[in-house]
C-alpha cells in the first residue's frame, strides 16, 4: 500500500502564534515532528502542508518535502486534502492511505504511525482511525486543550469534547481517553470528508472528527502504547522540552 504522511502546520495559532517554529532543544518543533514521522518504515512519503512561507522554507532547508496550501482553512483535514491532491499531481501517484499528524506532536514515535494504520490494513471497512491516549491526571482531564473522547464497546468514538467526558464526578472510576492527533484516512474518504458540510458540534468543539460523527459515520479509536504530550501553549513547550531531554528515540 502507498501511504502518505501529511503534517499540517501554520503560524497563526490563536493560542500560541508561531508555534511550529518554536524551538525545542534548539530545533523548531515542526522539524522534530517531520523527522520523527519520516522514520516510520511503512510510509512512502512524508510532507508538511502549510500556508506559511517560513515553515515551507525551513522544511525544504532540512531536505524535507513541503506543500503550500490556501490560508483559508479552519480544519487541518481540509488542508491535508489539498496537499494530497497537489502531491499526487506532482509525483504522478495515487496514495491508498493518508496519515494526518498534527504539527504540535513533537514526541511522536515512528511506530505510532504503524499502530494507527494497522486496523485499516486488517479491515477494509475501516475508513478512518485515530490514536487514543490515556489521561493520567485530573488537571489534564479538566484542560480544554486536551481533547477527550469516549468510545463504544467496539472501540469506535462516540463523542469528542474539550470538556471532561464522560463525567468528572467519578474521575477515579471512569476511563479517561484523549485524542492523539495521528489520524489515518483512506485516500478517497479524506476527499469525501472535505465535501461534507461542516457540522454544528464540529464548529462548537473545534474538532475535525466531529464532522464524521455528526454525519453518521465511524471513527475507529486505536490505543497507543506510547506516551506523548501535544504542545498547545508556551508552558506545554517547556514541559515537552524537559520530557524530550530524556527520550532515547
Amino acid at each position: 500500500m502507498k501511504i502518505l504522511a501529511l503534517i499540517p502546520a501554520r503560524m497563526g495559532s490563536s493560542r500560541f502564534p508561531g508555534k511550529p517554529m518554536a524551538l525545542i532543544l534548539g530545533k523548531p518543533m515542526i522539524g522534530h515532528v517531520y523527522e520523527r514521522v519520516a522514520k516510520s518504515e511503512i510510509l512512502s512519503m512524508t510532507a508538511v502542508a502549510t500556508c506559511d512561507q517560513e515553515i515551507y522554507d525551513y522544511i525544504v532547508s532540512i531536505g524535507g518535502v513541503a506543500v503550500m496550501t490556501a490560508d483559508t482553512y479552519e480544519r487541518a483535514s481540509d488542508r491535508c486534502a489539498e496537499a494530497l491532491l497537489k502531491i499526487e499531481t506532482t509525483h504522478n501517484v495515487k496514495y491508498d492511505i493518508v496519515v494526518m499528524v498534527q504539527g504540535d506532536e513533537p514526541m511522536t514515535h515512528p511506530n505510532m504511525i504503524a499502530e494507527a494504520v494497522k486496523p485499516m490494513i486488517e479491515d477494509p471497512s475501516v475508513q478512518v482511525t485515530n490514536l487514543l491516549g490515556h489521561i493520567k491526571s485530573a488537571s489534564e482531564f479538566e484542560d480544554r486543550n486536551c481533547i477527550k473522547v469516549v468510545c463504544d464497546l467496539n472501540s469506535n468514538a462516540m463523542y469528542f469534547s474539550r470538556e471532561p467526558i464522560p463525567t468528572k464526578s467519578k474521575v477515579s472510576e471512569v476511563p479517561m481517553g484523549k485524542q492523539v492527533c495521528i489520524i489515518p484516512f483512506r485516500r478517497d474518504y479524506l476527499i469525501e470528508y472535505t465535501k461534507l458540510e461542516p457540522t454544528p458540534l464540529e464548529i462548537v468543539e473545534s474538532i475535525d472528527m466531529m464532522r464524521i460523527l455528526e454525519h453518521g459515520m465511524k471513527v475507529r479509536m486505536v490505543s497507543t502504547i506510547y506516551d506523548t504530550q501535544a504542545v498547545d501553549t508556551p508552558s506545554d513547550l517547556l514541559r515537552v522540552e524537559r520530557l524530550m531531554q530524556n527520550m532515547n528515540d
